[in-house]
């Protein structure tokens, strides 16, 4: 596994009201999140990088407003036909 250190600005932990141990797990969940969203990773390597089991990680992306599950207005209206 690697390592990368980041220099994280004093008024950044403030806004954040964080304690900077917790600010990293923050950092790591939120970049997770965000490389799931943007289809970089799988939910399982998000999960992995987020250091959290896939079944929180998928229950934690409602808190940064991100879907859980993505279908096309096809899908979802083929899906809606078999309910």
């Amino acid at each position: 596994m690697k390592s990368i250190t980041m220099d994280i600005p004093d008024e950044t932990l403030v806004a954040l009201k964080t304690p900077p141990d917790e600010a990293a797990d923050l950092l790591r969940m939120a970049a997770a999140v965000k490389l799931f969203e943007l289809e970089r990773l799988s939910s399982g390597a998000a999960a992995r990088l987020a250091g959290v089991p896939r079944t929180v990680f998928l229950t934690k992306l409602a808190e940064f407003g991100v879907d859980t599950f993505r279908l096309s207005k096809e899908e979802l209206q083929r899906e809606t036909r078999l309910a």
